[in-house]
């Protein structure tokens, strides 16, 4: 997808006639058309669904939770009944699978379109980003020095955000497995068994929740403008756009700059 760009401009009043600069315009702040609607859609509404499937799946835990045998039954872990949502098992299970539906419709939308439109290429890891995420965990957690940004997303991003999704498909397919053992005996097979789909179902949730946490904590380092570009589509002057007439200005100096260097007089010839 091609970026839309815009400049703030600001006039300059003219000074004199012999100054023929003095009311060319001042760039004040440039913008990109980062995030299109049907992305920014999905992923609010997606924050929404997910919120009310965590709390709910964390309900339905509560009724058997643990992951081995119902006699003599050890409990993994006693999750407070406050910070789960439903009330009960038949309660928490209507939150789930009603939302369940929402969870999957946006995330059909959210990679249909980014496919369709070619978007993709924007958060997609490939192999050409590996050499790129060391230097931003050395970055991020070991306070190294900043790589330059050349795309919307650095190496680290993307290769969070390609997880993310992976495991977005995961959370649907084992709990599908969960929900209907019997109709889908085949992908509760491939997962092991229903007991083994429990179980990678409860990691997907966890590795979604640890990623959401990183998340949060990249949008803050990285600043109001990168959260309000998800709300409007435009992000202020990202550090990677390098305007497009900075390019032949470098060239024209490096040319007319001859044998004297940047600051040398051309030769005047009568």
């Amino acid at each position: 997808m091609r970026s839309s760009v815009i400049e703030i401009i600001q006039s300059r009043d003219k000074k004199g006639k012999e100054d023929e600069q003095a009311d060319e315009p001042i760039v004040v702040a440039r913008a990109v058309y980062e995030h299109p609607y049907l992305v920014r859609l999905s992923h609010w509404i997606n924050v929404i669904a997910l919120f009310v499937m965590v709390g709910s799946g964390l309900q339905i835990f509560r009724a058997f939770p643990s992951f081995g045998a119902k006699i003599p039954q050890k409990d993994l872990l006693h999750w407070p009944k406050a910070f789960a949502i439903g009330g009960w098992l038949g309660g928490a299970l209507q939150w789930h699978l009603t939302f369940m539906w929402i969870y999957i419709g946006t995330g059909v939308l959210y990679i249909g379109y980014q496919l369709f439109s070619g978007n993709y290429r924007q958060v997609l890891f490939v192999p050409r980003d590996v050499p790129g995420v060391w230097p931003m965990v050395k970055h991020y957690f070991f306070f190294g020095p900043k790589p330059p940004a050349r795309e919307a997303y650095n190496p680290l991003q993307k290769h969070a955000y390609t997880t993310a999704i992976g495991l977005g498909v995961l959370s649907v397919l084992t709990g599908l497995a969960v929900w209907k053992p019997i109709q889908f005996s085949w992908l509760a097979w491939m997962m092991g068994g229903f007991h083994y789909a429990r179980i990678w179902h409860f990691a997907a949730m966890w590795a979604i929740l640890f990623f959401v946490l990183g998340h949060l904590v990249m949008v803050v380092l990285h600043g109001w403008n990168n959260f309000m570009s998800m709300l409007t589509g435009w992000k202020k002057d990202p550090e990677y756009f390098v305007p497009v007439d900075a390019a032949p200005e470098a060239e024209i100096g490096e040319d007319e700059a001859g044998e004297d260097g940047p600051s040398g007089a051309p030769e005047v010839v009568p």
